[in-house]
Order: C-alpha cells, then structure tokens, then sequence
C-alpha cells in the first residue's frame, strides 16, 4: 500500500492550498487506492462511508432511470471529487458511480472527516467551503444534462 504524503495531498486540485495542518490531519484519515476499468464504486441507496478525490483515471456517475436504465449523469477525471453522500445523515448514496479506466484515487473516511469537522471548526469551514464549489458544480453540470436531455426529446416528440 502506498503512504499518502501531505504535499501528495496537497497537490490535488481539491485540497490545493489548503494549511498544512489539515493536510496532515487528511493524510492519517487517507490512503491510495487502484480500480480496474467498470468497477463499481458505489450504487444508489448503498452505505456512504468514504469519498475519493481522482488522480488517474475516469468515473462516471449514474442513476437508474424507469424506462432508461442506467442514465449518465457526470463524468468526472483527475483533480475532481467522487462522494457526497457521506457528510449528511441518513448517509447513503443517491447516485451510483463507476470507473470508465483504470482509476488511481486517495480514498478519505468520511466518517473521521465529519468528526474532525466538528472538533476543529477551522478544518471544518475550510473542507465545507471546498464541498460547496463541488456542489455548486455538480449542480450546475447536472442542470445541463437534463436541459440537454429535455431538448433531445422534444425534438423526437416534434410532430
């Protein structure tokens, strides 16, 4: 298993800039993982324990959609962060993810960055602030794909 350094931290996009202290405090909670291609990191309604923040590689988030089956909702690469769910009870995921190649990531536990996040309310305003941009994003993102969806069908209901 390889040792998550705090600069190796440091140097992704998420956590760029971040102190050193929380850094450090990230690198006890953090370790490196390797995913095959079409592995499976979660699916909806599952437990949400940890996140990833991408070093290599490609995933994609998904959703079962009636009618549809799975329905791609984002791709996401390098320097981006996979995992919500883990920081807002009841804890569980509301979309599915799945690497599209072979992915390199740090693997955090959420749940030792929650308690961190009440016990020193700087880590916690730092992580949290970084958490909206991402939110903020995903929103943004998720809103054209559905306005791209919604076009896309009513050109086929077109007359």
């Amino acid at each position: 298993m390889t040792t998550v350094t705090a600069p190796a931290l440091g140097a992704h996009q998420f956590l760029r800039g971040m102190p050193q202290r929380h850094l450090s405090y990230l690198t006890s909670v953090s370790s490196v993982v390797k995913f095959p291609a079409e592995h499976r990191l979660f699916s909806a309604g599952g437990v949400a324990r940890d996140f990833w923040l991408i070093r290599a590689g490609q995933v994609v988030l998904d959703v079962r959609a009636p009618g549809d089956g799975r329905v791609v909702i984002s791709s996401l690469g390098r320097g981006d962060l996979i995992g919500l769910s883990w920081l807002v009870s009841p804890f569980r995921w509301e979309f599915g993810a799945m690497t599209l190649q072979p992915t390199e990531a740090f693997q955090i536990d959420g749940a030792a960055v929650r308690a961190h996040c009440d016990a020193d309310t700087d880590f916690g305003f730092e992580f949290t602030r970084r958490l909206i941009v991402v939110v903020i994003r995903r929103l943004q993102a998720t809103r054209v794909s559905m306005l791209d969806r919604a076009a896309g069908q009513a050109v086929a209901d077109w007359p």
